[in-house]
C-alpha cells in the first residue's frame, strides 16, 4: 500500500513539473545576452546585482571587475555566464530584464 501511494505521488510529481516545464520554456542564452547588452548602465548592473552567480563572476575582480563591466558590458561576452545558470535562474534574468526595460 505504501509502495502504491508513493508511486502515485511521484507519478503526480512528475507530470507536475513536465506541465511546467512546457509551460514557460527556457529562455535562449544569446538573445538574453542581446537583452541584456542593450539595457542602460544602471538597468544592467540593477539586473546582474540580482543574479548571484553573475555578480560573483564580476566581484571576484574586486572593484576593477565593476569598472572594467561598466566599460565593456555592452560588448564583452556574456553568453557562457548566462548558460551556466539553470532554467530557474535564466527564467529570472529574462523577467529581470523585461522589468528593467519598463522603467526606461
Amino acid at each position: 500500500m505504501n509502495r502504491l501511494i508513493t508511486a502515485l505521488f511521484l507519478a503526480a510529481a512528475l507530470a507536475l513539473s513536465v506541465s511546467m516545464a512546457a509551460a514557460a520554456p527556457v529562455p535562449d542564452s544569446r538573445q538574453l545576452e542581446k537583452e541584456l547588452q542593450s539595457l542602460n548602465w544602471e538597468q544592467f548592473k540593477a539586473v546582474i546585482e540580482d543574479i548571484p552567480e553573475i555578480r560573483r563572476e564580476v566581484e571576484k575582480y574586486g572593484p576593477l571587475g565593476w569598472e572594467y563591466v561598466k566599460t565593456n558590458y555592452r560588448s564583452h561576452g556574456w553568453k557562457k555566464n548566462i548558460d551556466r545558470l539553470d532554467t530557474g535562474e535564466k527564467q529570472r534574468l529574462a523577467q529581470l530584464i523585461q522589468r528593467a526595460r519598463k522603467l526606461r
